[in-house]
């Protein structure tokens, strides 16, 4: 009789151990949805489009919780009419007219230069790219990738205006390659 209820009682501390463990997973589990879902999300840079800032494979870290989206930020946004998340500047927000002077290579944001540190980059006119003067609607974004000649941004009908609720956040650190770590 002695030995059955030794049998039993070691039965019973294994199943409270994986017992904790399955509420500890559980727990964890819904902590990193809830920190993916509203605080921050992360993203990875295809393509060529934002160079020299940012590279292919760059794995970038987002901010989501609380943010406002505003001129010359870098964001990870839904893209409906190509069917990816792409990684852009936000180069105006609604309100703002956007003007691009082809000739000069130039974009202007309310009669200003748009200008973005450390980029020289002249924006070429493209077919299916030929907007020169418009006005961003209230709650929508007009994109630019860093790399003017090799993006597909809010100058292709592709990709047009951003709406708000298509911006998944802002980048804040890329994580990798490892030896490229930095914040923006």
């Amino acid at each position: 009789m002695k030995k059955k209820k030794d049998k039993k009682a070691e039965k019973q501390p294994l199943i409270d151990e994986i017992l904790d463990f399955a509420k500890v997973m559980c727990v964890t589990g819904i902590i990193v949805i809830l920190v993916y879902t509203f605080i921050g999300r992360q993203a990875w840079v295809s393509g060529e489009s934002m160079e020299p800032t940012l590279l292919d494979k760059d794995f970038l870290i987002l901010r989501s919780l609380l943010y406002t989206p505003e001129q010359g930020d870098i964001i990870a946004c839904n893209s409906p009419g190509l069917g990816k998340v792409i990684v852009k500047r936000i180069a105006a927000v609604g309100g703002q007219t956007v003007t691009v002077d082809f000739e000069k290579g130039k974009v202007y944001v309310d009669g200003e230069e748009f200008l973005v540190d450390g980029i020289d980059n002249i924006t070429l006119l493209r077919e299916g790219r030929d907007i020169t003067d418009l006005t961003v609607p209230e709650g929508k974004y007009f994109v630019l990738g860093d790399n003017r000649q090799n993006s597909n941004d809010s100058r292709s009908t592709e990709v047009g205006f951003v709406d708000r609720e298509d911006i998944l956040g802002k980048a804040v650190l890329r994580l990798f390659p490892f030896n490229r770590i930095s914040t923006f």
